[in-house]
Parts: structure tokens; C-alpha cells; sequence
């Protein structure tokens, strides 16, 4: 697992190098990864049609609230959120039986009291579906897509008026429900959970009791991919959308880092290599090979300026984790009654969403998901030997755990980039260390796990070994 916690754990004393020979120092370019079949397929199958009746279907309870109706005959209506709970729990049954029941469906419902947005004690319900790995060794492994199924209008406490919820976040609820429909069909050795959350609204209440019960679980979470506000909006003459690019947000010094930890990022300049920016690199490098249309914009911040998301709750936990969001949010439609006001029409209505967009994001998801979970693990103890003053950098690393990993490569970039360039790859073939004729003060390295056929891990950059 690559969590803060591991990434950054006291350095080990006393660790044996070996010298290599000329012949493994040499430098020698990686081989480019082939498209995998299976995933390919998979990202062919996602649906602009199936996400629309996604989205329509989400916006037809008329009040998603966290507060709104839960009764047995607001749910027969079809009104509520709790009748948008018992829908995507039925989705996701839907799914698992078209897959002969590879879906573990399960609702998770915790009672959270009265507290800021939250007038009266509250049930909050997180709604998921694990397809579980194939592989005993690696099937701990966990990656994890989500979106919140909860709205809202104007007011937090309104629970008679309309609110669609169609963007925010019917559209990120839809890429989780797309990607288990498609990914279902299909094996990984790891596990893939599909998650949709709520309370959202009201202060992240479901993710963040989700990420707690998984950290005191000792779930292995390696990746959290959070969709919310990816319906691309589609504002009449709003000229300054790009219905081609999509946000990802990751943080830069984890949130769940100790101050021992922080001083130690300071000290190596790794501000900009926490394992949740080497996810969001990750998702960036398997969208150009499966998607290539459609572009990750990778941004160096938890969220939007000073906003959250349901991310946030796995990063406190220590988990790796990214938020997609559209390129440019309209106000107007999100958390607004619906309504005419001046001529300018307010609300969050399906009408809004652009179903390509959302599909596309719904396929970066999934090929990240899949590619995750047919890689290896990361390698483990990935090391930075510093005990002499050279220019030659020696790395050590432990094996990959599971089993998969026949090859190493490790990556590097300049300390003035900020991305892997995809030529900056040396093969290192199946060794547990490696010397290279590369200053350790003028680039960064990574190091990431390869399978016999080539599929890669997340990369892992070192930390110093004294």
C-alpha cells in the first residue's frame, strides 16, 4: 500500500549495498506499455446513454437531502433520499446478477446527532458494491471510485422545494454506477469498490465515517477516486467551458502527515510527491493511452481554493486520494432552488449536464481502475542510498508484495518538471537496487513495479537511507 504512512516510515539502519556491474548501471529505455485488451473494452462499453438515465433517474427523486424523506411510503413514491439509497442499492444488485453475483452490495448506515447542518439526529446511509480480486494475494489490495448521491437547493434545511442535484452530484454518483456496471463484466486480481456516499452536503459525513471504519479495519485503500461536479456544464453561450479537459485535484503535503514527517518532505524538497499527486500522475498517464481525447488537468491542490470533497475524508485517514471536477462550475446551478430570477434561470438541472462529458470522465475512471487493479503492488521501502557525497544515485527497493511483479523501472525527472516525462523511464529488469549515473540534487525518482505484461504500478519516490 502506498499511504503516508508506509511512504514515509523511519528509515531503516545499516542496509547492505551491492555495486553493480557496468552492465546493469547502464541505462536503458523502457519499454512503452501495450494497450491492454480487457481494458480497452472496457472504456468501449461506457454508456453517454446509460449515464443520461443515470443522472434523469437520481434527479427524479425531487429532494435528495441528507434531511429529506426516508418513511417507507415516501420511498414507494419514489421521493427522497431514501428512495434514491434503495434505487442504487437495486442498481448495483442489477449489475451483480448479470455478473452471476460478483457484487458484494452493501449498505452502510450510521446515525449521525445534531450538529452544524444537521437539525435533528440523522440517519446517513453509504451505499457500495465490492467486486472482489481474483487473486487471494493481491485481493486485499483495494481501489475505490465514488460519488455523492445526496443534494441540495438554497437552503440546507429545505426539504419540500426541488433539488435535481444533476451535477453536483448525480453526475459523480453516475461514474461510480458506470464503472461498476462496465468493470463487473471483467476479472482483476485486486478489488474494486464502487461507493456512493451521502451527507456530503452537510460536512462529508459519509465519506469520512467510511474512510475511519476502513482505516480501523486496516483496509489496504491504495487508491480513492472521488467524482463530484463532473457534469460538464453546459450554460447557454458560456463560451469558457473545456468540454475536453477535467480537474484533478490531489494534496501535496498529506493531510494525516506528522510533524516529524512534514520537516522530513521539507528537508527533500517532496512537497510535490505525496502518494495521492502520484495517483493523479497516474490517472493523467492511462488517460493519455486509453482516452486520448480527453484530458486529466492535474492540479497541485487538495480542492478548490479553500472548498472540499469527499477525498479529503480518505487523505485525513492517511489513504491516497483525488477529486475530478469539471473545468469551470457555474453557481448559478449548483445548491440553488430552482427558479427564474432577472432572466437568468437557477438550478442544478439535468438539462445542464453534458452526458458526453460525464462518459468520458466515467472512462478515465474506469481505466484507471482496471489498470490499478491488473498492476502489481508498488514496491516496498523504496530507498534513496545518501551516505556518500557522488553524483551517481543508488536506489534500493524491496520486492513488489503479491507476487506479480516480474521487473522494476525507475522513473525520473528534472527537479524543475513537474511530470514523469515518458522517455525518463529506465528498465532495471527484476533487481532490488540499482545505480545510475543521475545526481540525486538535479532530478527525483520513483520507482514502480512492472507484471509480464506490462502492466505498471503507482511509482513510489524514495526516501533517504543515511
Amino acid at each position: 500500500m502506498v499511504r503516508f504512512g508506509r511512504w514515509l516510515a523511519v528509515v531503516m539502519l545499516g542496509l547492505a549495498t551491492v555495486p553493480q556491474t557496468i552492465a546493469q548501471q547502464r541505462s536503458r529505455m523502457a519499454k512503452a506499455p501495450e494497450m491492454d485488451p480487457q481494458v480497452v473494452a472496457a472504456v468501449k462499453e461506457v454508456s453517454p446513454a446509460h449515464v443520461k438515465a443515470t443522472i434523469e433517474k437520481l434527479v427524479g427523486f425531487y429532494n435528495r437531502s441528507t434531511l429529506s424523506a426516508t418513511d417507507p411510503v415516501s420511498v414507494a413514491k419514489g421521493r427522497g433520499i431514501g428512495a434514491a439509497r434503495e434505487w442504487i442499492r437495486s442498481e448495483f444488485e442489477r449489475y451483480s446478477k448479470d455478473c452471476d453475483g460478483c457484487l458484494k452490495v452493501e449498505m452502510q448506515s450510521f446515525i449521525v446527532p445534531p450538529a452544524r447542518r444537521i437539525p435533528h439526529a440523522t440517519e446517513i446511509v453509504n451505499v457500495a458494491a465490492t467486486l472482489q480480486g481474483t487473486d487471494p494475494a493481491n485481493a486485499g489490495r483495494i481501489y475505490l471510485v465514488s460519488g455523492h448521491y445526496d443534494s441540495r437547493n438554497s437552503d440546507n434545511d429545505n426539504v419540500t422545494d426541488p433539488a435535481p442535484g444533476a451535477n453536483d452530484d448525480a453526475s459523480g454518483t453516475a461514474v461510480s454506477l458506470e464503472c461498476a456496471r462496465v468493470l463487473s463484466k471483467y476479472k482483476f486480481p485486486a478489488t474494486i469498490v464502487f461507493l456512493a456516499v451521502a451527507g456530503e452536503e452537510q460536512g462529508l459525513y459519509g465519506s469520512a465515517h467510511y474512510a475511519a471504519a476502513a482505516k480501523a479495519a486496516k483496509l489496504d485503500i491504495e487508491a480513492v477516486l472521488n467524482n463530484d461536479i463532473v457534469g460538464g456544464n453546459r450554460t447557454p453561450h458560456d463560451t469558457m467551458q473545456q468540454p475536453q479537459w477535467v480537474r484533478v485535484f490531489s494534496e501535496g503535503v498529506p493531510a494525516a502527515a506528522t510533524p516529524d514527517e512534514i520537516k522530513l518532505i521539507r528537508a527533500t524538497g517532496m512537497e510535490d510527491d505525496s502518494p495521492s499527486r502520484q495517483l493523479a500522475r497516474y490517472i493523467r498517464e492511462v488517460a493519455q493511452q486509453y482516452v486520448p481525447a480527453f484530458d486529466p488537468k492535474l492540479v497541485s491542490r487538495p480542492d478548490r481554493y479553500l472548498r472540499g470533497g469527499d477525498h479529503l475524508s480518505f487523505n485525513e485517514q492517511g489513504f491516497p486520494a483525488v477529486r475530478f471536477t469539471e473545468y469551470r462550475e457555474d453557481y448559478n446551478h449548483q445548491h440553488q432552488t430552482p427558479r427564474f430570477e432577472k432572466g437568468i434561470e437557477y438550478g442544478d438541472l439535468a438539462k445542464f449536464v453534458d452526458f458526453t462529458y460525464v462518459a468520458n470522465v466515467a472512462r478515465v475512471n474506469a481505466a484507471t481502475l482496471a489498470s490499478l487493479a491488473l498492476a502489481p503492488a508498488p514496491p516496498a521501502n523504496v530507498r534513496l542510498i545518501t551516505k556518500n557525497l557522488e553524483n551517481d544515485s543508488t536506489l534500493t527497493w524491496s520486492a513488489s508484495p503479491g507476487g506479480l511483479a516480474v521487473r522494476y523501472e525507475v522513473l525520473w525527472r528534472p527537479t524543475t518538471d513537474t511530470d514523469w516525462p515518458p522517455q525518463n523511464v529506465e528498465a532495471v529488469g527484476d533487481l532490488a537496487q540499482t545505480t545510475l549515473k543521475r545526481s540525486k540534487d538535479n532530478v527525483v525518482f520513483a520507482v514502480r513495479a512492472v507484471d509480464a505484461k506490462g502492466h505498471h504500478s503507482v511509482a513510489v519516490v524514495p526516501l533517504p537511507e543515511r
